[in-house]
């Protein structure tokens, strides 16, 4: 049985910004360190450790929240609250939680992935109800999933792929609670595919599976939570465009889904419908999946990334494509990772990682 304690963001240390001018990990900046980020489809969200949310990158949605709709090259401080505790990038919106237990929202509405009852843009954060008991929240193309203290699952947003897992494909624009279960602990948003584990170590997915990227085997797109295989010791999930990503508790990693560019990471370009483990390491710690790249950390704090590579976003110092995981540089000091999610463009190509104090 694994821990049942929720599993919000995981920690950053010093985050760094990967992408195409850079072959290599580059410091976004110095100074009072990051804790945690999070990479969206083109711009970043980052807490201090002072609690402030910090934000860069496009912004023609309002996504970065400083008010305006200027793209900003490096970080701004949105509002000037100190109590932010967890964030999440969609494409072109952002969703944080303050160590209240609020659920804030901002940046692009079309589909109500904001949470706030309407389809309008927002360039500020913006509470989504009145509830003060969120504890995990994840963002996808036009999604949002979110969890709250009781175990209970909530969805709202896009839904033509059945991505909210409601059993319907209409969207939502109001938090939609997920079926009647409260053992949910973890969530990951993907492009139009969702995934979640539960307190039991079981792992459920739902959305689009054009791909497979649900893992159940059956290609065929699923409006509610289906299983993904028999296995109870699944340890952390992350969903990528059309791929997604999983840990066990055994510390070995495996990988589903779109794989034309070796983001699987098992020496194919094949795409497979079912997990299929990602070498024969059993120590993988932390992992995240981009567009078409896949990054992870090994508990020795070394870095890997694998998957397309034309702009140089795996970190290699190489611009060719990866599809087995390869070392990003010889440093072992890496605490978390994050990728985005968008596919094609020079400008949609970035990886946050971050590293304790050590140089």
């Amino acid at each position: 049985m694994r821990d049942t304690k929720f599993l919000p963001c995981s920690g950053l240390f010093l985050a760094i910004l990967l992408h195409f001018f850079s072959l290599a990990p580059a410091l976004v900046e110095a100074g009072q360190p990051f804790q945690l980020a999070a990479a969206g489809g083109r711009h970043t969200l980052a807490v201090r450790a002072d609690g402030t949310l910090w934000s860069w990158g496009a912004n023609e949605q309002g996504q970065l929240g400083d008010g305006t709709t200027a793209d900003k090259p490096a970080p701004v401080q949105v509002g000037s609250d100190t109590n932010w505790l967890c964030m999440a990038a969609g494409d072109s919106h952002s969703v944080a939680i303050k160590t209240d237990g609020t659920l804030w929202a901002w940046g692009w509405n079309l589909s109500g992935q904001l949470g706030d009852g309407t389809t309008t843009n927002r360039t500020a954060p913006e509470q989504v109800g009145s509830m003060t008991n969120w504890r995990s929240v994840a963002a996808g193309y036009g999604h949002t999933l979110a969890i709250q203290a009781d175990g209970t699952l909530w969805a709202w947003g896009r839904n033509d792929y059945g991505q909210l897992g409601d059993g319907t494909l209409d969207p939502e624009s109001t938090p939609e609670r997920i079926g009647s279960t409260t053992n949910w602990v973890s969530v990951a948003a993907g492009s139009y595919q969702s995934l979640a584990l539960k307190s039991d170590g079981t792992l459920w997915a739902w959305g689009d599976d054009g791909f497979g990227e649900l893992g159940d085997g059956a290609w065929e797109n699923q409006s509610s939570p289906q299983q993904v295989g028999l296995a109870t010791n699944w340890l952390s999930v992350a969903a990528g465009n059309y791929n997604s990503v999983a840990i066990k508790a055994d510390g070995t990693l495996w990988a589903w889904g779109y794989n034309d560019y070796g983001q699987i990471g098992d020496g194919t370009t094949n795409s497979t419908p079912s997990p299929v483990q990602v070498g024969s390491a059993t120590n993988w710690q932390s992992v995240a999946a981009g567009g078409t790249n896949t990054a992870a950390l090994q508990a020795d704090g070394t870095l890997w990334g694998w998957g397309y590579n034309q702009y140089g976003q795996i970190g290699d110092g190489t611009t060719a494509d990866k599809s087995s995981p390869v070392p990003i540089g010889s440093g072992t000091a890496w605490q978390g990772v994050a990728v985005a999610f968008r596919a094609f463009s020079v400008n949609f190509f970035h990886l946050i990682s971050g590293r304790n104090g050590k140089r």
